[in-house]
């Protein structure tokens, strides 16, 4: 669990550094081509880190709730994933 939170850790100050390189790239008057490559690049980064939490989420917190045999708790990370997956359709 450590290796992979610092791994997105990682990963998300990647990102933050791409976003300043397209900050930079707007600010320098660069192609548009160019700047909505980098930003692309950016998202599918940022997919990537949704995706490593996502796992994360459903091997830890949802595994747990399946474990405890808890129907509430069951219930609630599931609704939680059913909202995560219902917002990300908007």
């Amino acid at each position: 669990m450590a290796k992979d939170r610092s791994d997105i850790i990682n990963r998300l100050k990647r990102i933050e550094g791409q976003v300043r390189g397209v900050s930079q790239m707007v600010a320098d008057d660069r192609y548009c081509m160019d700047i909505l490559h980098q930003v692309q690049a950016v998202k599918a980064a940022l997919a990537k880190v949704e995706s490593a939490i996502l796992k994360d989420h459903a091997s830890c917190c949802v595994a747990e709730a399946i474990a405890s045999g808890d129907v509430a708790e069951q219930r609630a990370k599931f609704n939680e994933l059913v909202d995560l997956f219902e917002r990300v359709k908007r």
